[in-house]
């Protein structure tokens, strides 16, 4: 077995892996809302051989294999932008969106009004309330988004705020269980999320995306030298079996 080749393409098959997580990540250093990914590895080792009647015990090999990633969801900066459509958690909750393939989940909290009048995320979704879609009137003015949930607005020429509809702001007992998608989403599994009473929402500010740019560009250059040299090690150990047969073919029959 040429245990020094394998071991060493299935370190670089997990650091390709790593690679990707990383330039994920960083590619969205500037979404709001976005969660940094980080990689999960363990050791797997070979299983002996069948025979055991060798002068020395079998020695198991051991490869590294990435076995899955997680969910940094940890709190992202908020910056402030005094837009009464911006909102960012304060807590673990997530905003519910609809989507052609149900409702999906998010942190980002830069909302818009559409044509209809609807409050929709950045990719022009509507953002859910406890009574469906929260629709804003074209004579509505002074937007408001209480800490709680609740959007209020003057209507017309009004002075008495009318309540347009309360955001709905679920948790998960198991946040790990949501499977990241496109468009800063995420997609329930088994845990579809309960009411979240404890997160406050923060009208004019948005939530930064929480990747560490400078972690994750030392995490690049780590991953790109540790490739460089098990490359450089399966070329030596390539030399070294080019070596030995070239020496074998000398050797009289």
């Amino acid at each position: 077995m040429e245990n020094a080749l394998l071991v060493g393409l299935s370190r670089q098959v997990v650091l390709e892996r790593q690679m990707d997580v990383v330039a994920n990540n960083l590619a969205n250093i500037s979404t709001n809302g976005f969660k940094a990914e980080r990689s999960m590895f363990q050791e797997f080792l070979n299983t002996g051989a069948h025979e055991d009647n060798f002068a020395r015990p079998d020695r198991r090999v051991s490869f590294v294999q990435d076995r899955a990633t997680y969910h940094d969801l940890s709190t992202g900066s908020l910056q402030q932008t005094k837009n009464p459509l911006d909102i960012a958690i304060d807590g673990p909750g997530f905003l519910v969106v609809q989507t052609p393939q149900g409702e999906r989940f998010t942190r980002d909290g830069s909302l818009k009004i559409n044509a209809q009048g609807q409050l929709v995320n950045s990719s022009g979704f509507p953002v859910l309330g406890t009574g469906g879609p929260i629709v804003i009137q074209p004579t509505d003015k002074e937007l408001s988004i209480s800490p709680d949930g609740r959007v209020s607005v003057l209507e017309g020429t009004s002075i008495i705020d009318s309540l347009r509809g309360k955001l709905r702001v679920v948790s998960f007992d198991r946040p790990q269980t949501l499977m990241k998608q496109g468009g800063n989403l995420f997609a329930p599994t088994s845990d579809q999320g309960t009411p979240d009473i404890k997160s406050m929402l923060r009208q004019g500010y948005v939530e930064k995306s929480n990747v560490n740019s400078v972690l994750e560009m030392t995490r690049m250059i780590e991953v790109t030298r540790t490739y460089t040299q098990i490359s450089a090690m399966l070329q030596q150990q390539s030399e070294l079996r080019k070596a030995a047969i070239e020496k074998l073919g000398e050797v009289p029959a």
